[in-house]
């Protein structure tokens, strides 16, 4: 069951003051990472978060969970754990099983502490120390995961009062788990029940960032009542972009006791910004906000609103996420014969499209950039829409239009190849005709 307290709106603070630089991972890692302010997966390919929280520590018989959310496309789901403080405690031999199910779903696991929740405020709540020490204890379960599990040290850690050593005890906390040997991606959330009125996430983050060793941080921001605009919400996760810091959001809703969350903008914004996000969850909510439940008594047969919202809707997990690259390779062979891929020429790119998803008036395509037999520095692609569509959105390439015709070129950080070496773009459109695929052409530089 979940408890929020009702929190107060907050005047716009200062912007963060510390702007980062940093490299791509260049070849494959030990477990996910971050540069740039986005994260890597352990191949080097940027990985966004498309998923939703399980509430597996209070209903751990609905194992069934995990191939049900992955069935319906995610390809992350936030697993809430007990250190045995507030909860009944998840075993190693537990979390192992869970990262199991995970793995056998090809799924990334963004495993979460939730004794922490309120801390401060919330009676029974344990400090982020504390929750390092049922981390480090069930290390075994962890070793050698890196690739597939990100370690969220602790859900909402503070309420609404003594938050104020938030960032030191972060940064304490990671530099504890670093010590303790875990190499993984760590997540750390806002204080203010998650959701940051105060803005000491946003204003310390690139001091807890850089207390980690290993420089593999990512924030999360939990998105309720207090991000009731579009102004609140592109403003507070644009600051993390522009400083070049990682940021999630970790949870939010359509609805919530303590305000109406603005669902559109934070889809529609972190799809346009390849920002991660998981939705507050799956089923079992009590205390109220029942409401928030995705699946009626976990049957992904039955969709609330709400779940049909997440993974059916506009931006939604159908049109929007990406199996992590790390599992490539371990999916089933397609049915139908894909047609051969056609030798690079000396030089030059070559440029393939692909529909993705596709529903009732809307789809999402991909288009692949291949270096030819020498690197380029560049590339732009071409094609001409026949059916009527038109795009809507766009990532991970600069796209412009006339008419019918469209052109994309490379961003900052896709723009160079190595020869033979692949890249690619995805955008979300409309078709009223017929959705055929337009022949695309590309042109290095």
């Amino acid at each position: 069951m979940r408890k929020r307290l009702s929190v107060a709106g907050a005047a716009l603070l200062t912007v963060l003051a510390a702007v980062f630089a940093f490299v791509q991972p260049a070849h494959a890692a030990a477990g996910f990472s971050v540069a740039n302010g986005r994260l890597y997966d352990a191949n080097g390919t940027q990985f966004v978060m498309r998923g939703v929280n399980h509430a597996h520590t209070w209903y751990p018989q609905q194992t069934s969970s995990f191939a049900n959310v992955k069935a319906l496309g995610a390809n992350t789901v936030r697993v809430v754990l007990a250190t045995g403080d507030r909860w009944a405690k998840n075993s190693a031999a537990d979390v192992s099983n869970v990262i199991s199910l995970c793995k056998a779903n090809r799924l990334i696991c963004v495993l979460e502490v939730h004794d922490t929740t309120g801390y401060g405020e919330q009676s029974g709540a344990i400090t982020l120390d504390r929750a390092v020490d049922y981390w480090l204890s069930i290390a075994s379960a962890l070793n050698g995961q890196a690739k597939y599990v990100i370690v969220n040290i602790g859900n909402e850690p503070y309420g609404n009062q003594g938050y104020a050593t938030w960032a030191t005890d972060s940064a304490n906390a990671i530099k504890r788990l670093r010590a303790g040997g875990l190499t993984h991606t760590v997540m750390v959330d806002a204080p203010n029940w998650g959701q940051d009125w105060s803005f000491t996430m946003r204003d310390n983050a690139a001091t807890v960032f850089n207390a980690d060793p290993a420089k593999n941080t990512v924030f999360s921001i939990h998105m309720y009542g207090v991000f009731d605009t579009a102004a609140e919400i592109t403003d507070y996760l644009g600051r993390f972009r522009s400083a070049g810091l990682p940021i999630v959001v970790g949870e939010f809703g359509f609805n919530h006791s303590d305000g109406n969350p603005d669902e559109d903008t934070i889809l529609s914004y972190s799809q346009a910004n390849r920002i991660g996000w998981l939705g507050w969850s799956w089923s079992g909510n009590g205390g109220g906000v029942e409401y928030l439940d995705m699946a009626t008594n976990f049957d992904p047969a039955q969709l609330t609103s709400w779940g049909q919202r997440i993974f059916n809707g506009a931006n939604g997990i159908k049109a929007t996420a990406r199996e992590a690259s790390v599992y490539s390779g371990t999916a089933p062979t397609p049915t139908t014969p894909t047609p051969p891929t056609p030798p690079p020429p000396p030089g030059g790119c070559t440029a393939s499209y692909t529909i993705v998803n596709e529903w009732q008036g809307g789809f999402q395509g991909e288009v692949r950039v291949t270096a030819g037999s020498a690197a380029i520095t560049g590339w732009t692609t071409r094609w001409t829409f026949t059916g009527g569509q038109t795009v809507s959105q766009s990532w991970n390439a600069a796209l412009s239009s006339s008419g019918a015709a469209y052109t994309a070129g490379n961003v900052d950080y896709n723009g160079r190849l190595g020869a033979g070496a692949s890249t690619s773009f995805g955008f979300i459109a409309s078709w009223n005709g017929s959705n055929s695929a337009p022949a695309v052409t590309c042109t290095a530089s």
